[in-house]
């Protein structure tokens, strides 16, 4: 039996998802159900405008009324219709957790983009400092039912399916650093530029915390850097930085923390040059076999997560790293 986990952050507490217009539990729940749907989130969105710049809400047809009771949404994007480029800035204090509400509205907000097809191209950044995401969040995985667990491995799953099989132009801005969750997330992406700042690190960790990275994660870092230096870093938990990241391909630009925005949105307009359609062809051709191995092994993947994480023993672990992160706090 595999082992799945990933390298998480215990961010303290866990809100509804918000996206603009959405705001009840009960709106939650049914978006949740829109993400177990083997079909995906299509036909439940719609996307909205008021002037070029569009910010994501939800269709009138899952939200039938305005609600006052807001909480603050954990993502946030501007999309500007006269170049075709979305900007999306993760804000979910303090370290951008992958919790099932970040993950939810992580994927809505991409399948609204996607199914507008002015948008052409993506940047993905972090508005929270030092940090681009720092992986999943511990309290979906501790003291849950094995139902909770299943819908959230399956949050994680359609994040990566969504974001490495995207006809857009996606472009990692890594402002700060991004271990396993995080370097998923960017691994995902067409192109990664990282602040040049040696506190910074980035890749993927599990082993160093005696857990397994899932074969899907495996494979997207071996499509990004071989499989001989995938080897080394799996099985030593590497973390790398900046400068040695980029070494090794597992990102692609390097530049001063406040010019990582710039860069992105100028290396954008080169990859918005070539053709639409000759771009997606060949993105697709190189990734296609990764994406239907999951797509193939979904259901097996998410029973292995869920059968690893419920076990006794590792509940025990995740509660004694709960116990040692409450006392660094102190």
């Amino acid at each position: 039996m595999a082992l799945y986990v990933i390298f998480f952050f215990h961010s303290g507490s866990i809100s509804s998802v918000s996206i603009h217009g959405l705001r009840s539990s009960e709106d939650n729940m049914a978006l949740r159900a829109a993400l177990r749907n083997k079909g995906g989130l299509s036909g439940l969105l719609s996307l909205s405008s008021s002037s070029s710049h569009v910010r994501v809400c939800v269709s009138p047809t899952l939200v039938t009324q305005q609600r006052n009771n807001s909480t603050s949404p954990k993502i946030k994007v501007d999309f500007d219709q006269s170049t075709g480029v979305a900007m999306m800035h993760m804000q979910s204090p303090p370290v951008n957790s992958l919790s099932l509400d970040f993950l939810t509205e992580f994927c809505i907000s991409l399948e609204k983009l996607e199914m507008d097809k002015s948008c052409r191209g993506l940047i993905i950044t972090s508005s929270q400092p030092k940090v681009f995401s720092a992986g999943l969040d511990i309290m979906e995985m501790y003291g849950k039912s094995p139902e909770r667990c299943g819908e959230f491995w399956r949050a994680v799953q359609e994040m990566w399916l969504k974001l490495y099989s995207s006809n857009m132009v996606t472009i990692a801005a890594i402002n700060g650093s991004s271990p396993a969750g995080g370097c998923l997330m960017s691994m995902t992406c067409d192109y990664r530029i990282m602040a040049d700042n040696p506190r910074y690190s980035i890749g993927l960790n599990e082993t160093q915390l005696g857990i397994v990275a899932p074969f899907w994660f495996k494979d997207t870092m071996i499509n990004t850097v071989g499989h001989r230096t995938t080897e080394i870093a799996l099985e030593l938990g590497l973390l790398y930085n900046p400068s040695e990241a980029l070494k090794i391909g597992l990102v692609d630009q390097l530049v001063p923390e406040d010019q990582v925005l710039t860069t992105a949105t100028q290396t954008m307009t080169k990859w918005l040059a070539i053709p639409d359609h000759a771009r997606q062809i060949t993105k697709s051709m190189m990734r296609k076999p990764t994406i239907d191995k999951l797509t193939s092994n979904r259901e097996a993947d998410i029973q292995n997560f869920v059968s690893f994480i419920t076990k006794d023993s590792i509940q025990k672990s995740l509660r004694m790293y709960l116990e040692m992160l409450k006392k660094r706090r102190s």
